[in-house]
């Protein structure tokens, strides 16, 4: 099998309170991230000399989508933050809802990336060389197919688990961000939450596999916070009816044991995967 061709992901400045920062930090926009399909603008934010880099979402340059008629993405993308602080894992950058300079809207410290992480490759063969996990075939031009693959990796299964529980509609390689010291953040969550299954990732590696010990654990302390503390602040941000959503997913993770499969009814990979 050939040498795996990467895919590369876009491109933390430490702080004790990266939060507080974001939150109460003069905010100047610096540009605008082309990319992006609603108003993304790149920012600088500082506070009591401490200064940092961050992403400045406002509300009133999202796009309405048909099928997330309720809320707002930046209160989604804010909610995927809190839920992932509750399973301890930390795998979304901090993350707050603030006025800016356009209005209401979702601020999140920027991630540099190392470039040298590789998570997602296309590779020659039916089988990925271990290490990888594969996702499936893909039109790669030319009437070539390529295996779309994964890197069998504990900070991907970790994000597969927490995207299962948001209902990521939109986990594309291009939303992984590993960084030189090792960690991993997952970005764009703007479509999370929905009471219907949409769940639409790269990361189906690990389907039907049995959840690691560890998952159980945190999805068993997930399920707590959501009858306390987290669930009454993400109803701040999203709907009842996506919170009671949320807290039947991990019910459904928890009786089954195992990663979920792709229903059949959605699309099971985004497009473009990038």
């Amino acid at each position: 099998m050939s040498a795996p061709e990467r895919i590369p992901p876009r491109s933390v400045t430490p702080d004790p309170n990266p939060a507080e920062l974001l939150a109460h930090g003069e905010l100047t926009v610096r540009g605008r991230i082309r990319e992006a399909s609603n108003a993304a603008l790149f920012c600088t934010v500082a506070l009591d000399g401490r200064q940092a880099s961050c992403v400045y979402k406002p509300v009133a340059g999202e796009r309405p989508l048909w099928d997330f008629p309720d809320g707002t993405l930046a209160g989604r993308e804010v909610a995927a933050y809190e839920v992932s602080e509750a399973t301890g894992w930390q795998l979304v950058p901090p993350t707050v809802l603030r006025e800016g300079p356009y209005g209401e809207g979702m601020c999140q410290l920027w991630i540099d990336v190392h470039p040298e992480a590789e998570l997602l490759a296309l590779v020659d063969g039916e089988e990925p060389e271990p290490g990888w996990k594969a996702v499936g075939f893909a039109e790669v031009g030319e009437g070539r197919t390529a295996l779309l693959v994964h890197a069998d990796d504990a900070r991907l299964r970790r994000l597969a688990v927490l995207d299962a529980v948001i209902n990521n509609a939109d986990r594309k390689g291009g939303h992984l961000l590993p960084t030189a010291d090792g960690r991993l953040y997952g970005i764009d969550h703007g479509v999370t939450f929905n009471v219907d299954n949409k769940l639409r990732t790269l990361l189906w590696g690990w389907a039907g596999e049995p959840l690691p010990e560890e998952a159980v654990g945190v999805l068993k302390t997930l399920r707590d916070a959501l009858d306390g503390p987290l669930g009454t602040r993400l109803a701040t941000l999203i709907t009842t009816a996506e919170v009671d959503a949320t807290r039947a997913r991990v019910d459904a993770l928890l009786t089954s044991g195992r990663h979920p499969e792709p229903s059949g009814d959605w699309p099971a990979i985004p497009w473009p995967p990038v």
